[in-house]
């Protein structure tokens, strides 16, 4: 796809990956750059050096997230690309409370899942659209020190692959988003932590890789190189790569998230 002249949405659009995707998509000729946040005024400040729109939106309420797609489409124009950037963390194993595995549930699957209930219609009856998910590398691997990040990602990348073998035929192009460690709020505080091993990325460069992959139509985007490497070593000898995590565990697993 190529992003001039299209009206692009962003969840999660008041710092890091968010705000660097809303910035870029701006540079490369958006019609119109739709910045989603919980943070008010986060998203104001986005939407004012993007030249957007802001919406202020809890993702985790599906009533929200119906209103703002209704509320775009009906006040800006159809919605040719959204992308569900929105996501949080926590540490801790069986441990965690249910209610705070719900909250992570619902804002790192089920906003995924209602953006795309009430989007893919619409695509589908104007001929196609473009749905991008961010997930984690975590989706893909695991993660050290937090069960309900590394299962909810899973999730999130499971969805994804369902909606592009299931909506394909419909026109609707679907990427998801897989990095490791990027400079955000979700990872101050935790330059030293597993997901950082292979280095910390800053949101623009991110931002970039995500633009061409858009352009090329690529399913999984992966802006650290190393996690296809150890993709392949998972599924060449599962046994062994459990091996290797139980020692990352080892080093790591005291920390939080």
């Amino acid at each position: 796809m190529d992003i001039q002249d299209k009206i692009c949405v962003v969840t999660g659009a008041a710092s890091g990956i968010g705000k660097a995707l809303c910035m870029a998509f701006a540079n490369a000729g958006a019609r119109e750059v739709v910045c989603v946040d919980r943070n008010a005024e986060g998203v104001a400040e986005t939407a004012e050096a993007v030249g957007g729109a802001a919406y202020t939106v809890d993702v985790s309420s599906e009533v929200q997230m119906k209103d703002m797609i209704d509320s775009v489409e009906r006040d800006i124009g159809p919605i040719d690309l959204f992308w569900s950037n929105a996501g949080i963390a926590v540490g801790g194993g069986m441990d965690t409370p249910n209610d705070e595995w719900q909250r992570v549930w619902e804002i790192n699957v089920m906003a995924h899942v209602w953006a795309s209930r009430h989007l893919i219609p619409l695509m589908k009856e104007r001929g196609g659209g473009y749905l991008l998910n961010t997930a984690s590398a975590a989706g893909l691997l695991n993660q050290v020190g937090s069960a309900s990040y590394g299962v909810t990602k899973h999730a999130a990348v499971g969805l994804a692959e369902w909606i592009a073998m299931t909506h394909g035929d419909d026109g609707i192009k679907v990427s998801v988003l897989c990095p490791q460690a990027v400079r955000t709020e979700m990872t101050r505080g935790h330059e030293d932590h597993v997901a950082a091993i292979d280095g910390m990325m800053e949101p623009e460069p991110v931002a970039e890789i995500c633009l061409e992959a858009i352009k090329e139509e690529t399913f999984l985007i992966l802006p650290h190189p190393e996690v296809r490497e150890y993709m392949k070593n998972k599924v060449e000898n599962y046994d062994r790569w459990i091996g290797g995590m139980r020692k990352l565990n080892r080093k790591f697993g005291h920390l939080d998230t």
